[in-house]
């Protein structure tokens, strides 16, 4: 019999998910299995990101929590397999822990928090088995979003020595790639043009991650910025009593600029 409590903890959780999987559950919690929930891992994480953005701490509890439940979902999955459980999950993540802060834990000597990132890198390497630099780029997740893959792909081959001089090196090299995607329209072969798009971009990403920024924030912001001027170019109009989709190119570009202005 489960017991209702003014307060509840990871022990509790383990104990809601193994009951909502037995027979007497929850129908739908019994049919899930790895892959028709792997979707959810991603978008829980997402609003974790977006409560963090929001500084609202009653919320990121609440997401952090969603996150959670997805951990003590497919490791239930694991454990009705007996392949593992959670107290196994938190045996390795300890050990990882451990592995991974030589300076904390053991002998190693670091100065800055650059030393450390390097360090972990070359400690995750070792234990994943990988041999070369490539192994390392090859190793970035294809499933991450393209803007953070391309600056976590950048970044391992910098720490393998190859990377820009100077922000001047970066924006030469941004302004080439440019030049070649002017070049690539001009030729008007698809293939070719996606190629050169997706070198620009990839530009941008060393770009993002020589200057110390986040492209995928930066991106967001900029998407967001658009949706609000849009919206202002939308009242505008409205109060001048026109529709958007009737006004020439000329026209909704005076509105933009007003719109930039206000």
């Amino acid at each position: 019999m489960f017991e209702f409590k003014e307060k509840y903890n990871i022990e509790d959780l383990l104990e809601i998910m193994t009951i909502l999987r037995s027979e007497n559950g929850c129908v739908w919690d019994r049919e899930q299995n790895h892959k028709s929930i792997r979707k959810d891992v991603l978008e829980e994480a997402y609003e974790v990101v977006e409560a963090i953005d929001s500084e609202n701490a009653d919320l990121l509890k609440e997401e952090l929590g969603d996150l959670l439940l997805q951990v003590v979902f497919h490791t239930e999955i694991e454990r009705e397999k007996e392949s593992f459980d959670f107290d196994g999950v938190c045996d390795g993540i300890c050990k990882k822990m451990i592995y991974r802060h030589p300076h904390v834990f053991g002998e190693v000597k670091v100065n800055t928090s650059d030393d450390v990132l390097k360090n972990w890198d070359k400690l995750k390497s070792e234990s994943k088995g990988e041999e070369k630099a490539s192994d390392r780029l090859m190793s970035v997740p294809k499933l991450l979003p393209a803007l953070m893959r391309g600056e976590k792909v950048g970044r391992r081959a910098a720490n393998a020595g190859l990377d820009f001089a100077s922000t001047e090196d970066v924006m030469d090299c941004l302004k080439s790639e440019i030049s070649e995607l002017e070049d690539a329209i001009e030729g008007g072969i698809d293939a070719e043009i996606e190629e050169e798009l997706g070198d620009v971009l990839f530009s941008c990403c060393n770009l993002a991650r020589f200057l110390k920024k986040d492209s995928e924030k930066a991106l967001t912001s900029a998407i967001n910025k658009f949706i609000m001027r849009f919206r202002e170019v939308e009242t505008i109009a409205e109060k001048q009593g026109k529709v958007l989709e009737e006004m020439s190119a000329e026209a909704l570009d005076e509105l933009w600029k007003q719109a930039k202005n206000s």
